[in-house]
């Protein structure tokens, strides 16, 4: 088992990370996040339920585990410390031993969700698609040195001035720019209270603690948020997230900068769903959008939107992720398909692309689909990949012939041990 290992997106996020993380937590002492914040969502089916958790390493279901919020992390104290009393009552064990959280993260403030629906509103049509969960304004801030430091709760005099000073910067924006209600002096002082202090026993130095972990060899993994094609570098610009997704942002956003990630497992999932505005190439839409949706049981509610598999996205973001192998998750949601659509190119005027081309074209190109032909049996039970109909390996190295590396394990159901793993793990 290698030391380090990252678990990241492939494609637009949604592909099921968490899932992945609580099956392979099983082999591994430590799981950090790295990067991003509240606004996205890992679903996680185990022993004690299913659950949706977003600020949380998933590897908190594993009572032998240290889970790690790293300095990367777009801490939001009062949705975090409401996930964390919802686990516990659902009978998850979250304890300082097992939860740590990096004196170094910085904190997502009462004004940044606030400030992000107001520039939603104001952008109107030309909307970025945000949650509205203050990402954008954090991350914004973090880089202009204005936001506070998880470490700071233990120096209340220091706090209170840093706070006061931020709050009197960010009510001229709020005031000034959009026309809002300033944020008050009471509102910060209850937010600290009832949402900041309740999390001071899980803050501490990670960065010796880790240290530590490398000397001794602890196994170590990552835990990405979103898809790299949400990549604030690398991803369809505008309409990116905030943060850096990639694995190789990992040891920086942990509190780990000099250490090695020796292995990549980029999330594929079987077919493509994105949530958001912006360019999604294999979007489908009438008729062929409504069978999808039902082959693969995607609500509109959910307010996904969907398309097949797009071999175009899977090779540039196992290129950018440097992933080394892949794990295709919810093979088994496309058992009854007769024929199962696969985007194999981009058509931009009279040039079909195969690799990704540069975003500021992509809303004008066309999706090239191909039709694979389907295997129309369950294959929730299988769990070995010789057992799998010649139909689904087919579709399973259609995808390694894109990518460039091995599938190693294959979801076919919800539940943490409904996998296959092929080869060496």
């Amino acid at each position: 088992m290698n030391a380090c290992t990252a678990i990241v997106g492939i494609n637009w996020g949604d592909e099921g990370k968490g899932r992945m993380v609580d099956l392979l937590t099983e082999a591994f002492d430590i799981v950090i996040r790295y990067q991003g914040g509240g606004n996205a969502g890992h679903t996680v089916v185990n022993q004690y339920g299913q659950f949706e958790i977003h600020g949380l390493p998933s590897g908190v279901f594993r009572k032998e585990v240290v889970n790690v919020i790293g300095n990367g992390v777009a801490l939001d104290p009062e949705n975090l410390l409401a996930e964390i009393r919802q686990l516990q009552d659902q009978g998850v064990s979250i304890t300082p031993e097992n939860l740590m959280i990096s004196e170094r993260a910085s904190l997502l403030l009462p004004w940044h969700r606030k400030q992000d629906a107001l520039e939603e509103s104001r952008l109107g049509d030309k909307q970025y698609g945000s949650s509205k969960l203050g990402i954008a304004p954090f991350y914004s801030d973090k880089s202009q040195k204005k936001t506070i430091l998880a470490g700071e709760l233990f120096y209340p005099e220091a706090l209170k001035q840093h706070l006061e000073d931020l709050r009197t910067w960010k009510n001229l924006v709020l005031t000034g720019v959009y026309g809002a209600e300033p944020v008050s002096a009471e509102e910060v002082e209850t937010w600290v209270e009832d949402c900041c202090k309740p999390l001071m026993p899980f803050i501490t130095d990670t960065q010796s603690y880790l240290k530590k972990a490398q000397d001794d060899n602890k196994r170590i993994l990552f835990e990405a948020q979103m898809g790299a094609l949400r990549d604030l570098d690398f991803g369809v610009y505008p309409y990116t997230t905030s943060s850096n997704v990639l694995a190789s942002y990992a040891p920086i956003g942990a509190g780990m900068p000099g250490v090695e990630i020796d292995r990549v497992i980029g999330v594929v999932k079987s077919y493509s769903t994105c949530v958001g505005k912006g360019p999604f190439v294999c979007e489908l839409f009438g008729e062929e959008e409504k069978k999808m949706r039902e082959a693969c049981g995607e609500s509109e509610k959910l307010h996904h939107r969907i398309g097949p598999i797009d071999l175009v996205a899977i090779r540039y973001g196992v290129k950018i992720q440097a992933a080394t192998e892949i794990a295709l998750t919810k093979l088994d949601i496309l058992d009854e398909m007769e024929e199962i659509p696969i985007c194999v190119g981009y058509k931009y005027k009279d040039q079909v692309f195969e690799d990704m081309p540069f975003p500021a074209i992509l809303d004008q190109c066309e999706p090239v689909f191909e039709k694979m032909k389907g295997w129309q049996c369950n294959i929730s039970g299988i769990r070995n990949w010789w057992d799998l109909p010649q139909e689904a390996q087919d579709f399973v190295k259609r995808i390694e012939e894109a990518a460039g590396v091995v599938v190693k394990w294959i979801s076919v159901g919800q539940e943490r041990h409904s996998i296959i793993r092929r080869g060496q793990t």
